[in-house]
């Protein structure tokens, strides 16, 4: 099933992000935690792929796993290291196993990777369009750290749409009003695409130095203050993260944003908390 249909389905949508294993590592773990994830019924499973867009082959056989599971799938592609040559191999090995949902992503130029064939997401999603996949994109609330600014940066979305994105998925953010402001942004530019909410929930000190070291994303002062009070006690700071993500998500389904996409960090027991602290919201939107 194409994942925009589903973004668009007006219900509230929980999915789960997952990331494949390190290169060498065996798939039977990652297939538990499938499993796993699978049994809190998300909308889908979207599945990463490893820096410099290594382990394509593992990020396609866990997406398959998730097909095998009974749910949705969504395989992350980039353009790092990306030739048009292994884009095919990746979108037929992807066909093989079931998934028709691809997010195509610019990726992070790590150490020595770089950009061959493909220099822009919307480059990639050109390409992969009308191959028989349903195309999602990244977006970012607090805009690209590379777009120089929110205007710049939901102007470069319309690329995106225009190569054949279909729906989008936002980067980690801490702010609901951010977002709120990200969305009256994009409906002023005419952009209406489905919009999945990207929640991290942030269950460690040391998870907070390098989520900010990576995405740059703005600490709110309330969470500063959890992980100032909670940070050095772990059974607690994970209680405080799973609370706070889960505030976001009712406040974000309260205002109307009912598709909500929880970064998991291949931790479905953290995603399982979070989900049971609004199960009585789900349920009865589903009756």
């Amino acid at each position: 099933m194409k994942i925009s249909d589903i973004a668009a389905n007006k219900k509230i949508n929980i999915s789960c992000e997952l990331f494949p294993p390190k290169e060498g590592a065996v798939l039977e773990k990652a297939e538990a935690i499938v499993s796993e994830t699978a049994k809190l019924s998300p909308a889908f499973i979207s599945v990463t792929c490893g820096a410099a867009g290594g382990n394509r082959d593992k990020t396609a056989a866990i997406a398959g796993i998730a097909k095998q599971s009974g749910v949705e799938a969504l395989a992350h592609m980039t353009c790092v290291e990306a030739t048009k040559e292994s884009v095919t191999a990746d979108l037929e090995r992807l066909k093989a196993n079931g998934v028709q949902n691809v997010l195509a992503l610019r990726g992070d130029l790590v150490g020595d990777a770089k950009l061959i064939d493909f220099n822009h997401a919307s480059d990639l999603a050109e390409f992969i369009r009308g191959k028989g996949f349903c195309i999602g994109g990244a977006c970012y609330p607090e805009g690209h750290p590379e777009s120089g600014s929110i205007k710049k940066d939901v102007d470069n979305l319309k690329y995106k749409i225009d190569a054949g994105v279909e729906f989008l998925i936002t980067q980690l953010f801490f702010d609901n009003t951010l977002l709120y402001t990200y969305l009256s942004r994009m409906r002023d530019a005419g952009i209406n695409l489905p919009v999945m909410a990207g929640i991290m929930p942030v269950t460690s000190a040391a998870q907070v130095k390098r989520l900010v070291s990576i995405s740059g994303s703005n600490l709110p002062a309330k969470l500063l203050s959890i992980v100032d009070r909670f940070g050095g006690d772990p059974a607690s700071m994970k209680q405080a993260g799973i609370a706070y993500a889960s505030s976001q998500i009712i406040d974000l389904i309260a205002n109307g944003v009912t598709n909500i996409h929880v970064y998991t960090m291949n931790k479905p027991e953290i995603a399982e908390a979070i989900i049971a602290n609004f199960s009585e919201i789900r349920k009865g939107d589903s009756q």
